[in-house]
């Protein structure tokens, strides 16, 4: 499903990780709170492709 793996920044590492121990601290577990931010930078890296018209055809969902 998702042959891209988007490259992050440091900058982009840190607000992850606060995103996780944020979703951590409202009583959601450590490995869902991961799948959730993972998706969400997923998410974020397709659109802005799409956008960009990177996109194959074959990645789209």
């Amino acid at each position: 499903m998702y042959n891209h793996t988007p490259t992050l920044t440091h900058a982009e590492q840190q607000e992850a990780a606060e995103r996780i121990h944020d979703l951590m601290s409202k009583g959601i577990s450590s490995g869902e709170a991961i799948m959730i931010v993972a998706n969400e930078i997923r998410e974020a890296d397709m659109k802005r492709r799409q956008a960009a018209g990177e996109l194959a055809a074959d990645e789209e969902e």
